[in-house]
């Protein structure tokens, strides 16, 4: 019959609609394949990194410490800094710890956590924190004074806030979309919901 009227059903969808290339009947619904899990993080964290990056040469170019434009009515104040410590102007005067810290956070986020992350929005919080710790270890790494010991640009300011920049957002960002993701979804970073442990008797 299926010759005789030129409609190929496939196996495994009687139907005969198309599966996506990515398809995988045995995959859990809300897992990633990894190859497009990893396309989410690296993605996201390029984009962030150079944003990150472009604003603080912004920051450096046009912003006078010692006249900050004030905007959003008082909101927010761009005030300049050069951040020795870390993330919020935390702990100045031993950037070198910081600088070797990053770098080791960023290496094991990479090649341990990255690569197991099959959920989507847990990729989105992969990706937030690799663009955050990355965008600070840039300027560590190659602003003045010299390597390890290079100051951070922060430039943001809010109300009875200490000056940050869009890394060290992307670093807060992450740690609220890995709280929201484990204790309210309870979903983990393979994209499986936690199972409750079982009542002890």
């Amino acid at each position: 019959m299926q010759e005789a009227t030129g409609a190929a059903l496939s196996p495994q969808d009687p139907s005969g609609a198309d599966q996506p290339a990515d398809s995988d009947p045995d995959r859990p619904r809300g897992v990633l394949s990894p190859w497009f899990a990893r396309g989410i993080i690296a993605g996201l964290t390029v984009v962030l990194v150079a944003i990150d990056q472009v604003s603080k040469a912004w920051a450096v170019e046009n912003l006078d410490p010692m006249n900050p434009p004030v905007l959003l009515g008082g909101l927010l104040r761009l005030q300049l800094v050069r951040n020795s410590g870390a993330a919020f102007s935390l702990g100045e005067g031993i950037t070198p710890v910081f600088t070797l810290l990053s770098a080791t956070v960023f290496v094991l986020v990479t090649v341990v956590l990255a690569p197991r992350t099959r959920n989507r929005f847990w990729a989105v919080a992969v990706g937030l924190l690799l663009a955050g710790v990355a965008g600070n270890l840039i300027d560590r790494l190659f602003r003045p004074p010299g390597a390890l010991h290079g100051h951070v640009i922060d430039f943001l300011q809010l109300p009875y806030w200490a000056i940050f920049n869009v890394a060290d957002m992307c670093i807060v960002g992450a740690a609220i979309l890995v709280g929201v993701l484990s204790v309210i979804f309870q979903r983990s970073w393979t994209g499986e919901r936690m199972q409750d442990e079982e009542p002890k008797k």
